[in-house]
């Protein structure tokens, strides 16, 4: 089923001041070229930075120069999608809130804030009613199962989910992509790879730790999809475990996940229920060979899943195999899509807007 993620509406005829903060980073650069993709109704781009010294980022076939990220910086600015950081996030995101800007933001800095709502575009919108502000974007590996867990609960009700990512180096960012890419020539001219973002070379082998480790022996990466998860679904209970794995593919997270049920739901019909979620597409057909890859999701909005099967191990289970561009999908689409929904459903926050 295609994305039908809603439409803006503009107030006006001239749009909407959009700011994008970490402008010139993966996923800030993304989101440029999302917004003139889906034709967002932008009057004015302003690209903000840290260090904008003598920058510029393109916009629909102009170069834009790049600004300072400061406080005054959202001034009249009516949306600010963030992708720089916990950091700046925590410090500039309040500020903007305070000028009239609505706020989505890409970084972990306020997910789990409890007056802050935690939003995928086509599983949890009506949170955005009464946001004070601020909005953020979930964990790119959470992004992608949310839908299918949110519809199989709806089909059968979740009991538990157990879920181990394959993520891309891309989730760390341009510099783990370019490490992955100096790795992979090292090995092609037989020499030792060596990597300046991880502990162990990750062309030669998948390593089982992304961000730091937690106490209880999780990562917080893996404690990110578990609490994500259950805020997002509104199931606070919800049993969930996560093993998060970095493997050497440049773009698009891949995902086993292996589902409880509190009712029986058979495969054929598990098939139905993703075909007919907003931006899921089934790929399926083992005697075809076909199942999601990271090499055909590169570059689309959509969520794929396959290998949909019966996991025996439980009662009522049920396994598959879910794959989406972590860049897109798992931080600059939805971060648009969310803008849409606060411009089509009038949540602009404050009385910056001038559309």
């Amino acid at each position: 089923m295609s994305s039908t993620a809603s439409e803006p509406t503009k107030s006006g005829a001239d749009g909407y001041v959009v700011a994008v903060v970490g402008a010139t980073g993966l996923v800030g650069r993304t989101m440029i070229s999302v917004l003139e993709e889906r034709n967002f109704p932008v009057r004015k781009l302003v690209p903000l930075a840290a260090s904008a010294a003598g920058r510029s980022v393109t916009f629909r076939g102009e170069q834009v120069p790049v600004a300072e990220a400061t406080p005054d910086a959202f001034s009249g600015v009516d949306i600010a999608l963030f992708s720089a950081g916990a950091d700046v996030s925590l410090l500039l995101a309040p500020e903007a809130a305070a000028r009239g800007c609505a706020v989505v933001d890409n970084s972990s800095a306020w997910r789990m804030d409890p007056t802050v709502p935690l939003v995928v575009s086509q599983v949890n919108a009506e949170a955005l009613k009464g946001h004070r502000g601020i909005i953020a974007n979930p964990n790119c590996s959470t992004m992608q199962l949310a839908p299918l867990l949110q519809a199989l609960h709806a089909e059968a009700g979740l009991r538990r989910v157990v879920v181990a990512t394959y993520q891309a180096v891309s989730g760390a960012g341009a510099d783990s992509v370019s490490d992955l890419i100096q790795q992979r020539a090292a090995v092609v001219a037989g020499e030792k790879p060596v990597s300046t973002i991880y502990p162990h070379p990750v062309v030669l082998s998948p390593i089982p730790a992304i961000d730091v480790f937690l106490e209880n022996g999780s990562t917080k990466e893996e404690e990110k999809v578990v609490r994500e998860s259950r805020k997002i679904l509104s199931l606070p209970k919800l049993r969930i475990s996560a093993t998060a794995v970095r493997i050497p593919v440049e773009v698009s997270h891949s995902e086993a996940v292996h589902v409880e049920l509190e009712r029986p739901i058979s495969p054929v019909r598990a098939r139905t229920v993703f075909a007919q979620t907003d931006g899921v597409f089934v790929q399926d057909d083992p005697s075809t060979h076909t199942y999601p890859l990271a090499e055909t999701s590169t570059g689309s909005d959509g969520i794929f899943v396959g290998r949909i099967r019966v996991d025996a191990s439980v009662e009522h289970g049920i396994a598959f195999w879910v794959v989406s561009d972590n860049v897109r999908k798992g931080a600059a689409t939805n971060a648009v899509q969310i803008a849409e929904l606060l411009v089509r459903d009038q949540l602009l926050w404050g009385s910056a807007t001038r559309a």
